[in-house]
């Protein structure tokens, strides 16, 4: 077995604090900060790997690049250490100092960019890079990559299928790359076109939920599929600090801020649903890699 192997298969974790129990309705959280890398992104960042090494864009002695806010990085510099393969990465320079040493502490390169650019600045470097050497580098293009939804259309969103006894009636989630909403929304849909799906975003184009995007004032992904998303609802990155904060202090579930984000949207929506709801989220990355972060004190 590699490090590889344990990617996926996370549990799902009732939030009972999270929902008023005589509403008849059930929140459910998939655990992917349990990957080994620590994040959901794992599953995409595989899955590119593979894929790479399959049609032959990844062969031995080239560099996988890329641009990340973090997580994305993280996952690939855990492939390339596990893998031998050199990772480079770019990625704004007000990433959480906690990603920036895990990354680092694998033995990836990091390339720092405008933070004022934010991921876009990020993905405009790092395709600068490939261009002016594209020998040198493999390059999976997150953003713009087919297997990193099919990540999650062959993985998450049959798991949770699996998972809620084929009983979820609604799937919420940010997005970033958008690859686990739109992968886990197909497969959901696929197997029960009545499933309801609904994308988080950041309420403003200025906030604090890192590896989330407000998808109008930013470089649309290419995997974007806005036709899945039945509603778009918003979260202040306020409402994302506190329900990090109570998920850590009051269910002893220690994540993000961007899981933060997805269960305050998921039980607001619980809250307006009828008796017999099941609804998933996504609890997306440790909070290990937000230490740093003063919201923490809240």
């Amino acid at each position: 077995m590699s490090i590889l192997d344990l990617v996926g298969n996370t549990p799902l974790i009732e939030l009972e604090k999270f929902t008023d129990a005589s509403s008849g309705v059930k929140l459910f959280a998939k655990a992917e900060f349990l990957n080994p890398s620590g994040s959901v992104k794992d599953r995409a960042a595989k899955s590119m790997f593979l894929g790479g090494i399959a049609d032959g864009t990844l062969s031995v002695g080239k560099t996988i690049i890329d641009s990340t806010s973090g997580n994305t990085g993280i996952a690939y510099a855990m492939i390339g250490a596990a893998c031998g393969h050199p990772v480079t990465l770019y990625m704004p320079q007000n990433t959480s100092i906690e990603r920036k040493r895990i990354i680092r502490y694998y033995g990836a390169e990091i390339v720092e960019t405008d933070p004022l650019e934010s991921t876009d600045g990020a993905f405009n470097a790092v395709r600068d890079a490939v261009a002016a050497d594209p020998e040198r580098y493999f390059y999976p293009d997150q953003y713009n990559n087919a297997l990193n939804p099919l990540a999650h259309y062959n993985g998450t969103g049959a798991e949770i299928w699996e998972q809620t006894g084929h009983n979820i009636t609604h799937f919420i989630t940010g997005m970033g790359t958008s690859g686990t909403f739109v992968g886990t929304s197909r497969r959901l849909k696929h197997e029960n076109p009545a499933i309801k799906t609904v994308a988080v975003q950041p309420e403003s184009p200025f906030h604090g939920i890192e590896g989330t995007k407000h998808m109008g004032s930013t470089i649309k992904p290419g995997i974007l599929d806005e036709s899945i998303a039945d509603a778009v609802v918003t979260v202040t990155t306020e409402e994302a600090y506190a329900t990090t904060r109570r998920l850590a202090r009051e269910s002893g579930i220690f994540v993000g801020i961007s899981s933060g984000a997805n269960v305050a949207a998921a039980a607001r929506l619980c809250r307006t649903l009828p008796s017999g709801s099941v609804v998933v989220t996504i609890l997306c990355d440790s909070g290990s890699r937000y230490i740093s972060d003063a919201f923490w004190e809240g």
